[in-house]
């Protein structure tokens, strides 16, 4: 999944033409922050889900306002790719919201996930329980 996430979005940054204009500014770093979400769960498997929202959430907005310092030294480390994609550029307000739609996105995933793996072992259980009725 965070292979997944990551391929849709690196590709969102590197073909916006074919998608909608609103898609293709806002997609990149919703997917960034549903990549983190992920990239938590993964590193803290023991933690809730809302745990792991927090640490995404918490991570994003140090990042994102980290990118209000300009140091010379970090603007170097900006000037490469993968950095740039981690570190981003430059703030923007509307990346915070971004964010919140990522995380947002991870928890409902996480939480229908868990909930139909639930109703499998629910109806698992009956049958094995009843395995004639």
């Amino acid at each position: 999944m965070i292979l997944i996430v990551t391929g849709l979005g690196l590709a969102s940054r590197r073909y916006p033409e074919v998608l909608p204009d609103f898609i293709s500014r806002y997609a990149g770093d919703t997917l960034w922050a549903l990549m983190v979400f992920l990239v938590s769960g993964f590193l803290f498997p023991s933690l809730s889900t809302w745990k792991v929202a927090v640490i995404a959430l918490l991570f994003s907005l140090l990042i994102e306002t980290s990118q209000l310092y300009h140091a010379p030294w970090l603007e170097e480390i900006r000037r490469y790719r993968l950095a740039a994609l981690i570190l981003g550029r430059g703030f923007l307000w509307s990346d915070l919201v971004c964010y919140s739609v990522g995380v947002t996105l991870g928890v409902l995933i996480e939480r229908l996930i868990i909930n139909m793996n639930y109703r499998i072992n629910a109806i698992k259980l009956r049958i094995k329980s009843n395995p004639l009725s």
